[in-house]
């Protein structure tokens, strides 16, 4: 869908910061609050605009152990006449899957799950993932901590401790 270049000046401005007020966000695109409701109510009902998240460092919520994610490489036989659709449709409906991208390279799809623990993303990769038929293979990365997340730096603020050690 082609957009115009105010259209795209609003989407840029959302992805920034998607808690703007309508007359914060009209006045940094120089539109008023009616026009600004309108284009955003278009983007929304073409699902160009999908949702409104925001990201959560839970490191730093006491209590909280903020669980598991992984990013697992698949490889799959794609399918006649739907390619990899199919076989990505049936593995994004699981409840654990956050993500599923298409990638070029030595796999077909990268997948990002979020579960309680290890052993519950390595059950999900045993019994749910790997017993799909157009799965050949996986290869599980799980991820240790998170530096940046869609565009916002994690920093715990804390000075690294440990002592340089050199030859």
């Amino acid at each position: 869908m082609k957009l115009s270049a105010k259209e795209t000046e609003i989407l840029e401005i959302l992805e920034s910061n998607s808690r703007l007020s309508m007359p914060s966000l009209a006045k940094m695109a120089d539109i008023t609050e009616e026009e600004a409701v309108r284009i955003i109510s278009r983007l929304e009902a073409d699902k160009i605009i999908l949702a409104y998240p925001a990201v959560i460092d839970w490191s730093r919520v006491d209590g909280h152990e903020g669980g598991v994610t992984a990013m697992i490489d698949v490889k799959v036989a794609p399918k006649r006449g739907v390619g990899f659709d199919e076989i990505a449709e049936r593995i994004y409906r699981f409840k654990e899957v956050r993500s599923v991208y298409l990638m070029s390279g030595a796999y077909d799809l990268s997948v990002v799950i979020e579960g309680r623990s290890m052993s519950e993303v390595a059950r999900f990769v045993s019994e749910k993932l790997s017993t799909l038929d157009s799965v050949l293979s996986t290869t599980t990365h799980f991820i240790l901590k998170k530096y940046k997340h869609d565009g916002r730096i994690f920093d715990s603020g804390e000075e690294d401790k440990r002592m340089v050690v050199s030859p």
